[in-house]
């Protein structure tokens, strides 16, 4: 079970959808939440300040690709600009769309810190595999 997992996602359904699932597998034992990228890199941002612990950050965060105000490619490349895979240096990223474009699964691959390119919505199967990868 990892400590915790971040969850960006615009919409709220979606969110909620996925700390249930998340809390039934029992994946993990605390979910962060944002809404958009920017809210992402600000949290980011904020844990960066306080020179991260190993448990004080997320493994692992669900990042949807479309969201206003900094989509997922932006919060990408921000993270990225800000040197933050070398602070979270265990951070792992799934990036979560509703629609499987096989350009967005190459552009996902560009990214040492994604894991995997997943279809919404999360289910228990996938948590269960993800489980796998992360062990």
């Amino acid at each position: 079970m990892l400590d915790k997992i971040f969850c960006v996602d615009d919409d709220a359904i979606t969110l909620m959808l996925c700390k249930k699932v998340i809390e039934r597998v029992e994946f993990a034992k605390e979910i962060i939440t944002a809404q958009n990228g920017e809210e992402a890199i600000a949290y980011f941002s904020s844990l960066a300040e306080q020179q991260p612990a190993d448990n004080s950050y997320p493994r692992l965060t669900l990042l949807d690709l479309n969201m206003p105000i900094m989509n997922g490619w932006e919060f990408l490349e921000a993270y990225q600009k800000n040197g933050y895979p070398d602070i979270f240096k265990e951070a792992k990223f799934i990036v979560l769309s509703s629609t499987i474009d096989p350009q967005d699964v190459d552009m996902a691959k560009k990214y040492a810190v994604v894991l995997d390119f997943m279809s919404k919505p999360i289910t228990k199967e996938m948590l269960e595999e993800l489980k796998e990868k992360l062990a």
